[in-house]
């Protein structure tokens, strides 16, 4: 159905200014504190494993618990998203997340606590997928990767805030204290989103518009700070079908098959070699101490890899970062296995960080959700973020099977592999984004694989 209101024409020409600003600290805030949870993980586990309170066979339930509900709510998050809008899912997701986490602090036993975590998990992996998807549709074009990447950097920022918080709290006031900072944090979060506005480009691709044209004008009016602002393009392309089977046929099943092969890549990268950092140094000759303070060096690699994502993607565009990093990975993939030098070792492991948190901005936070159109962009992000998390489930019985039987080595191995083939389905099948509006990018093929379009 052919709507007037031109949304994300006019989204696209608007200045940058206090109403992106705005919906940047909204989102980030609450991104920034699902990274945070994610990985408070291993400083509870290993309190909760010292004090009794659980075993080892407990631990890796709860780790499974987390995995399975992140995958499950990354999946039904795309269908309540598409069907009810990215605000309702998005507060939705915040508060299930707050209770549940506010509730673990209070778990009698560690079943307990293990529910408490399936259910904050579901939240987690919801909030990845909506919270990307919402910034997306609302940044112009021509900074959208920036912005976007920032917002990758909220959340990877929490690996090292969590590090350190959980060091001074930890200590003083025991395990419990890290999902009450967390729980409050997020309803603190979620009460301050009542102020988010839904997506004008879902509404449109609804048919709210009636809905979508008040609010338009409302942003404009914020963002135009008393302004003339520049006339919008006329709208660049029908609307795609909303049906689940869109998602399966030509152009969009290339763009399903490139998400599914980063997102399973870059997931087992994360946790098949930077969360498994600490247990390859101990088994590298060094002291549990000397492992925490390695890895939270590698932790610093986070941000700042991220925030080269973030400041290189609209300029040299998505798929040359992508295929860039990804071989500057694969050369130190190579490299650090031949590292046993205490000095060199950790060095090589905090570069080998950088380039692959560059791929997490790209892929999390900017290339997978401007791959589909806004009529299906949270079932397909949904989709294909399930398959990466899905992957997180085996990993582990990969990297043990692995680094029993040929070490350090036989792990990069696999991460080599994983990162040739993603750089192999990049190049053949992807679509380049930088600076091109989302109804621009709806219907078109994977043009002919090119590096040349840095500039």
């Amino acid at each position: 159905m052919s709507t007037s209101v031109n949304a994300g024409s006019r989204l696209d020409r608007l200045p940058i200014g206090p109403f992106h600003r705005r919906i940047m600290l909204l989102i980030g805030i609450g991104m920034f504190f699902d990274g945070f949870d994610i990985y408070i993980a291993g400083t509870v586990l290993s309190v909760t494993l010292k004090t009794g309170f659980s075993t080892l066979a407990q631990n890796a339930v709860f780790i499974s618990a987390t995995f399975v509900g992140m995958m499950l709510g990354s999946f039904g998050t795309g269908f309540l998203g598409d069907r009810y809008g990215r605000r309702f899912t998005y507060q939705f997701n915040l508060l299930l997340f707050g209770v549940a986490s506010l509730a673990a602090a209070f778990s009698p036993n560690m079943a307990f606590l293990i529910a408490c975590r399936f259910v904050m998990g579901v939240g987690l992996g919801a909030e990845n997928v909506v919270g990307y998807s919402t910034m997306t549709e609302f940044v112009p074009a021509r900074t959208r990767g920036k912005w976007l990447g920032f917002t990758t950097v909220c959340v990877v920022t929490g690996l090292p805030v969590a590090l350190l918080v959980a060091s001074v709290l930890v200590p003083q006031f025991g395990w419990r204290s890290m999902f009450v900072l967390g729980g409050i944090g997020a309803l603190v979060v979620w009460y301050m989103r009542k102020s988010l506005p839904e997506s004008p480009r879902w509404l449109e691709a609804v048919g709210r518009t009636a809905e979508a044209e008040a609010l338009m004008q409302a942003i404009e009016r914020e963002a135009a700070q008393g302004q003339p602002v520049p006339a919008p393009a006329a709208t660049t392309s029908a609307p795609v079908s909303a049906d689940l089977g869109t998602l399966f046929t030509a152009p969009l099943l290339s763009r399903m098959i490139v998400g599914a092969v980063c997102l399973i890549t870059i997931n087992t990268l994360l946790y098949g070699f930077v969360t498994w950092l600490p247990v390859f140094f101990v088994k590298q000759g060094l002291s549990i101490a000397t492992s925490f303070g390695y890895s939270l060096l590698m932790a610093l690699g986070a941000p700042i890899g991220s925030a080269i994502g973030a400041l290189t993607a609209d300029r040299w565009g998505r798929k040359p970062t992508i295929i860039g990093a990804s071989l500057v990975s694969v050369a130190l993939g190579i490299l650090y296995p031949m590292i046993s030098d205490p000095i060199l070792l950790p060095a090589v492991g905090f570069a080998l960080t950088v380039p692959i948190y560059v791929l997490v901005a790209l892929l999390f936070g900017i290339y997978i959700p401007e791959l589909f159109p806004t009529e299906v962009r949270l079932r397909a992000s949904g989709i294909v973020n399930t398959l990466g998390r899905g992957a997180t489930i085996v990993t582990p019985f990969l990297v043990v099977s692995l680094f029993e039987s040929r070490g350090v080595a036989g792990v990069m191995a696999l991460m080599i592999g994983l990162l040739v083939i993603q750089i192999i389905t990049v190049w053949a099948l992807g679509i380049e984004p930088r600076h091109r509006s989302l109804e621009e990018l709806k219907t078109e093929e994977a043009a002919a694989p090119v590096l040349s379009e840095v500039s």
